[in-house]
């Protein structure tokens, strides 16, 4: 059974959610799907699945960021700077040409974790926080990984066309935004309650992406 970890343990929020959503963390890194990735075994169809998925789920981020860009909670957590459908439609014209979209459907898991995204930025925009952390925090960290494997393996252009999801252009000290980021979960205006309701929120979130790269994995399962 796992430990809960509260609110006054940590002299910081986003101190908590790291190390309450550590373990979900690691599960969804080490999943077979994305440990193949990484490992340059996959072919770029595997690349590209994934990254048909990952539209479907910002697409549903994004729309309801339009909603809640006013709202006092999730509101500031909402910056231009982040936003990603563009560039992934751009990818996904690269990979696949101008007819996209006639071919691309959401897997189960992902419409699965579109469902939640979407029922937490109706209901809670607390909870829509943790979705929003876990997926661009994510991206803007540990997605420089893969764009740079991705480059590697399959011959796209540092920083073009295919991998420009992961390129954010218009942050300049990557560190320094994340550090603001970091500040802004601090401050979110919540009670200690609701701050371990988002807590859970986002292993969740972290479930929902471990739940995706396991339905990944079976449809591309590494040969013998």
């Amino acid at each position: 059974m796992e430990a809960r970890v509260t609110a006054t343990q940590f002299a910081r929020f986003s101190d908590l959610i790291r190390s309450a959503t550590r373990a979900q963390h690691t599960e969804a890194e080490e999943s077979a799907f994305m440990g193949d990735l990484l490992g340059g075994r996959l072919g770029v169809e595997a690349y590209a699945r994934y990254t048909e998925q990952l539209w479907f789920v910002y697409r549903t981020l994004e729309e309801a960021a339009d909603r809640l860009a006013a709202d006092p909670v999730a509101g500031p957590f909402i910056q231009p700077e982040l936003l990603r459908v563009a560039e992934l439609e751009r990818d996904l014209e690269h990979l696949h040409g101008p007819d996209w979209r006639a071919r691309t459907l959401p897997l189960p898991a992902t419409a699965a974790y579109c469902d939640r995204v979407t029922e937490v930025a109706a209901t809670w925009p607390a909870g829509y926080v943790a979705h929003h952390y876990t997926r661009y925090l994510g991206d803007l960290s540990g997605g420089q990984v893969i764009r740079g494997i991705a480059e590697r393996t399959w011959g796209f252009e540092r920083k073009g066309d295919g991998v420009r999801f992961y390129v954010f252009d218009h942050i300049g000290n990557p560190a320094a935004f994340k550090r603001e980021y970091r500040e802004l979960l601090d401050a979110l205006p919540v009670d200690e309650v609701e701050k371990q309701r988002v807590v859970e929120e986002c292993r969740r979130a972290f479930a929902l992406n471990s739940a995706l790269f396991a339905e990944l994995g079976q449809l591309f399962p590494l040969s013998a």
